[in-house]
């Protein structure tokens, strides 16, 4: 008991470290209370039959601990966000990609992104996904990493990636192939880039069946992007890519992206504000 009452004595203590410096007055029943919001920073319990004068927190401590959590709680929230965006994008620079800093040129085409991450919960329930199709550099691969970055902010956990980085992983010998495929379900969307791009052999194309069926199966929502037509996609001879085509068809709402190409034109600024420059 004795033990116990020395506890007892050093809570009591340190809490009294706690408030000092706190400017205070003695009310009517000789217990300190704050000056700033007039709460006692005292009360009176009765512990194994000794009534103790023992410190508490006045409506200020219950504001500044409410405080301090909430900014742990916001730090906390902030370093997750970091690692998620860090182990999201395998390009650093895709983690700028975002809705904030979109170019206006696809108005109607990143309506519909943020819609998706607006219902976000709706369609993970569903496993519904999309597919961004259309030509070389009309800005497909920068509104799937907006909505990516969006869901990431969130605290969502989203990959962003390609085959041909999945494929180098796999021969990496990470955990096995079936372990590497089972680990992309860890998060709650994975992003597929420039699908079709990939070296089109009997066992890049078995990949890329394994990883499109592990999300179908495990009622997972994808997203794709790609340079391939809606009507290749429906109309290819190819066995193996027919059953590809066919899983993501069935899951992923598609949207046309059209426009110029982004990367021509920005190359051809480039060019003449280099021979501006150079005086040609």
């Amino acid at each position: 008991m004795n033990g116990l009452n020395e506890i007892i004595g050093d809570m009591i203590n340190k809490a009294a470290e706690n408030q000092s410096g706190k400017k205070t007055h003695l009310n009517e029943d000789g217990l300190q209370c704050c000056d700033k919001c007039g709460e006692p920073i005292q009360c009176r319990v009765e512990l194994f039959g000794v009534i103790r004068t023992v410190y508490c927190m006045c409506r200020c401590d219950r504001e500044e601990e409410q405080i301090r959590k909430e900014e742990l709680k916001r730090m906390r929230c902030n370093d997750r966000i970091s690692r998620l965006k860090i182990k999201g994008f395998e390009k650093a620079e895709m983690q700028g990609w975002t809705f904030q800093n979109d170019d206006g040129k696809q108005p109607k085409v990143i309506d519909a992104a943020k819609k998706y991450c607006e219902k976000f919960a709706d369609f993970k329930d569903e496993g519904k996904g999309l597919i961004f199709y259309g030509g070389v550099g009309t800005g497909k691969t920068y509104t799937a990493a907006c909505i990516a970055n969006e869901l990431i902010s969130k605290g969502i956990p989203v990959l962003m990636t390609n085959f041909s980085r999945i494929i180098n992983r796999i021969q990496e010998g990470f955990n096995g192939r079936q372990e590497y495929i089972d680990s992309l379900n860890e998060f709650d969307l994975l992003i597929i880039d420039d699908l079709a791009a990939e070296r089109n052999t009997e066992y890049m194309n078995e990949i890329v069946y394994s990883v499109i069926d592990a999300r179908y199966r495990a009622a997972l929502p994808l997203i794709v992007t790609t340079n391939i037509s809606m009507q290749e996609m429906m109309n290819v001879t190819e066995i193996s890519r027919q059953r590809i085509y066919s899983r993501i068809l069935e899951k992923c709402h598609p949207i046309a992206v059209t426009g110029a190409d982004r990367r021509k034109q920005s190359a051809l600024s480039d060019y003449a504000e280099m021979n501006k420059l150079l005086g040609l």
